[in-house]
């Protein structure tokens, strides 16, 4: 039976200020186990903000998020980090390596944080730079690679932990059309070869139709 990863019940979230903000606004979505879904829509539509509750970066104003069979109100904040070190994977329009080291000891941190054994982490980081083109580069610093190569550290560095779900933020906002079109076709080399669950927030229409399925946003709502 094919189990939701991700279900989204009524999801509503505001920011106060001088004026309040409503930028969720009684969302409802469900996304299935092994899915590459791209969320499109307009700056100010709701896109990150919904990737953050997903992630459980952030909690909503009202509604239910469950992920993996988690709901948000049943996590305390260190349950919550557990859960995401865990079961999740992060990639952003930026790549946020460590500069000061290789390819391979960023993408080895999240296993030697979890307490694995050395030589076990570099042997799983060397796995996954493989997987994305780079075994070339294991010694390479940050500074040595291109942009496209960097991003590619940083989704190795996602997988590693072999999460269940990733999400991205605009992965590929920062890149040449190039390098974009190669971290999509990674993208789903991945799903495909990990089962992954995929979502990827992004501007580029054309890229984002190569995925199973669109989710469309405007003015905090799924409107297609």
């Amino acid at each position: 039976m094919v189990v939701n990863v991700i279900q989204c019940s009524d999801l509503k979230k505001s920011y106060s200020g001088v004026v309040d903000t409503d930028i969720l606004k009684g969302l409802n979505l469900e996304i299935k186990a092994g899915e590459q879904v791209a969320i499109l829509g307009q700056s100010g539509s709701g896109k990150s903000t919904l990737l953050h509750l997903i992630g459980m970066l952030d909690q909503p104003s009202s509604g239910v998020i469950e992920i993996l069979g988690k709901r948000n109100t049943d996590l305390s904040d260190s349950e919550a980090a557990l859960f995401r070190n865990r079961n999740l994977g992060f990639i952003y329009q930026f790549h946020h390596l460590l500069m000061e080291f290789s390819a391979l000891e960023n993408v080895s941190m999240p296993l030697l944080i979890n307490g694995t054994d050395k030589q076990e982490a570099e042997d799983q980081a060397k796995s996954l730079l493989d997987l994305v083109g780079l075994s070339h580069r294991l010694d390479h610093l940050p500074s040595q690679m291109s942009g496209g190569e960097r991003q590619r550290v940083a989704i190795a560095r996602a997988l590693v932990n072999k999460p269940k779900l990733v999400l991205a933020d605009e992965p590929t906002g920062n890149l040449d059309k190039q390098n974009a079109q190669q971290v999509f076709d990674l993208f789903l080399k991945v799903n495909q070869e990990l089962g992954t669950t995929l979502v990827v927030v992004t501007h580029d229409q054309a890229l984002a139709e190569r995925f199973d399925r669109v989710i469309k946003l405007d003015d905090g709502l799924v409107v297609e």
